[in-house]
């Protein structure tokens, strides 16, 4: 029989957060389609090539998975963030000195040879995407993390940020560990900047 379709963004609580509002979460280890990169995101070629690669791959896996009686919606884009200087992200937001990797959940009853099979079936197609050889599968077992949702352009995630890194977070004992971590609840191409829904996340340890 088949199930009704799952959407992550309305169970899972790691896709669950307040606007403005630092909290804690702990996360449990989940594993995504995974492609790294560098760069401006608005205009490097690399960043445009690596989401040309990753939804396809998405995409099969969700086929795959429908097939056998549980469909889902494609979960939304997630992106680790750093740079030699976390300023770069909040206080001097120079993009062409991020590093990334852009992330699409994998399902839980999906295995790992699952995973596989869907990046081998679109890198078999007559006209694959130019980077499908550089998707991989990763397990993110981020722990502790403070989590706030932004809402607005993405340029404007800053304020955001610093009171995140700089107050609430020393203010409750802990210190920045990991990579930044951001979910994106919206489709740019659809909303209107000032609408976009943004989870920031923070992966955080006990101050020693």
């Amino acid at each position: 029989m088949t199930q009704p379709k799952v959407d992550f963004k309305k169970i899972l609580p790691g896709y669950q957060a307040s606007v403005g509002c630092p909290a804690l979460i702990t996360t449990a280890p989940t594993r995504y389609f995974v492609i790294d990169g560098s760069g401006d995101p608005n205009t490097a070629e690399d960043y445009q090539q690596a989401l040309q690669a990753l939804y396809p791959v998405a995409y099969a896996l969700k086929f795959a998975s429908k097939d056998r009686g549980q469909d889902y919606v494609v979960p939304p884009l997630e992106g680790l963030w750093w740079a030699e200087d976390m300023d770069s992200f909040t206080r001097l937001r120079d993009k062409s000195k991020w590093q990334w990797s852009m992330m699409l959940l994998i399902p839980s009853w999906m295995t790992d040879a699952d995973a596989q099979a869907a990046i081998q079936r679109v890198a078999l197609k007559s006209s694959p995407p130019e980077a499908v050889h550089r998707v991989r599968v990763m397990e993110l077992d981020e722990g502790q993390c403070v989590q706030a949702l932004h809402l607005g352009p993405y340029d404007d995630e800053g304020p955001l940020l610093e009171h995140m890194h700089h107050e609430f977070i020393p203010q409750h004992g802990l210190e920045l560990t990991g990579r930044h971590h951001e979910i994106y609840l919206s489709d740019p191409r659809r909303a209107a900047p000032e609408k976009l829904r943004t989870i920031l996340r923070q992966p955080v340890r006990r101050s020693t």
